[in-house]
């Protein structure tokens, strides 16, 4: 006779925890190529400015930024942001885009998140599930992110099967410590369901952390994980001079 796994207490206590849970955005921006004909003075101030308003709300927010800068055709630059409130969110990208250079910024992506326990049980490491309650950042020099949609069979299937085959993805990415996973949730907030985001200072740790993830059982019930995005560390005054400031 087998014992069903339950869900963790913590899981049933949703008033309490959604107190302590962190907003996250990820917003991808691209510059108008007009920009770049811009006299050098001119979008070295544009430039300035905007560094500006990402320093100073890095004080009330975690910001961090990236260039996608000849990594992916339709978007130059990441800024990440993990905040409080939804408001805080907004008042930040108002302010970048009542900059100069907001006049030629266009933002194809942006996915926006929330930070919550896992459903499911991390045998090897159980302690995981309150700290994807708080964004730590590895601050690691490659960055990868992509939106993610799992199939309708996966929702209708008894938890304690979903956590049967959740126990091999798990001991999968477990591998690879190199690698620092970043979960968080979209039900309800965005399109996709989660936004998947690692860090890393070894891209190749990365690349065999997905292929083995494919041959697990778990990936059937995969619907959308794509667009991925390959972003590098980047000061945003560094993201600038990249761009021609």
């Amino acid at each position: 006779m087998t014992t069903a796994i339950t869900r963790p207490d913590a899981q049933r206590q949703a008033a309490s925890v959604s107190a302590a849970r962190q907003l996250v955005s990820f917003s991808f921006y691209r510059v108008d190529p007009a920009w770049r004909r811009l006299p050098k003075a001119t979008r070295r101030k544009h430039a300035d400015e905007f560094c500006d308003i990402i320093r100073s709300y890095g004080k009330r927010l975690m910001v961090l930024t990236y260039s996608l800068t000849g990594l992916k055709s339709d978007v130059d630059f990441l800024v990440w942001r993990v905040g409080k409130t939804l408001e805080e969110l907004q008042e930040m990208s108002a302010a970048a885009q009542q900059t100069a250079l907001g006049a030629y910024l266009t933002v194809p992506y942006s996915y926006l998140s929330m930070t919550k326990r896992s459903t499911y049980v991390d045998k090897l490491d159980p302690d995981h599930q309150d700290r994807r309650l708080f964004i730590t950042p590895a601050k690691a020099k490659y960055f990868f992110v992509y939106p993610f949609v799992k199939t309708r069979e996966w929702y209708q299937m008894p938890f304690d099967q979903r956590q049967s085959l959740m126990d091999e993805h798990i001991q999968v990415g477990n591998k690879y410590p190199s690698v620092r996973l970043h979960t968080t949730y979209s039900f309800g907030l965005d399109d996709q369901e989660f936004v998947v985001a690692f860090e890393t200072d070894q891209p190749k740790d990365f690349l065999d952390l997905v292929q083995e993830l494919r041959e697990t059982k778990t990936s059937r019930y995969t619907q959308r994980d794509t667009p991925i995005f390959t972003c590098v560390a980047r000061s945003m005054p560094d993201v600038m001079k990249d761009l021609g400031a």
